[in-house]
């Protein structure tokens, strides 16, 4: 499944619960830009991006709205609280049917898509340009989008190939 988003378009609605029930939707982020990540507890991609993209978060914290997305359908909500609490995440939503991830065409976990302030698709990717070859990322694409954006400027980046853990899906029902 590739990416169903045009870069420039308007990017899908949404409505998805954090792990307490609090509902997020993306109409009511407008105004910031906005990182979508899809996400899981389990991958090892996952984890390494966690920690570089918290880092970010201070610096980014008035301007932008990073949503963690969990949407493998393999993990149970007790190891998405776990984990998300043991990496300090602060907002995890979840997808638990991979309405949003199908709606998106998320393909791996980490795979980010991100929203500018006026609610279109800016990016979507790969955090960095790491690839199976090369380990170390010689660019990390999402702050250089989102320093492009808080500049009124189109980043240079506008789209990636993801890498990481294959999104799990529940099962095409066959009728």
């Amino acid at each position: 499944m590739g990416a169903i988003v045009t870069i420039g378009a308007k990017a899908p609605e949404f409505q998805l619960p954090d792990l307490k029930g609090r509902l997020y939707a993306l109409e009511d982020l407008l105004g910031s830009t906005v990182v979508l990540n899809f996400w899981s507890a389990e991958c090892v991609w996952c984890e390494h991006v966690d920690s570089e993209l918290i880092a970010f978060l201070d610096q980014w914290k008035a301007q932008v709205k990073v949503l963690w997305i969990a949407s493998n359908a393999n993990e149970s909500p007790e190891m998405i609280v776990r984990v998300a609490t043991e990496r300090k995440l602060p907002t995890v939503i979840v997808d638990a049917h991979q309405q949003v991830a199908n709606l998106y065409g998320a393909q791996t976990t980490p795979h980010f898509f991100v929203v500018d302030r006026s609610g279109k698709l800016a990016y979507q990717g790969a955090w960095d340009d790491i690839t199976f070859r090369r380990r170390e990322a010689t660019k990390v694409y999402i702050p250089m989008v989102i320093e492009s954006l808080t500049q009124n400027l189109i980043p240079e980046v506008t789209q990636t190939q993801p890498y990481g853990c294959a999104l799990v899906r529940f099962p095409e029902l066959s009728s």
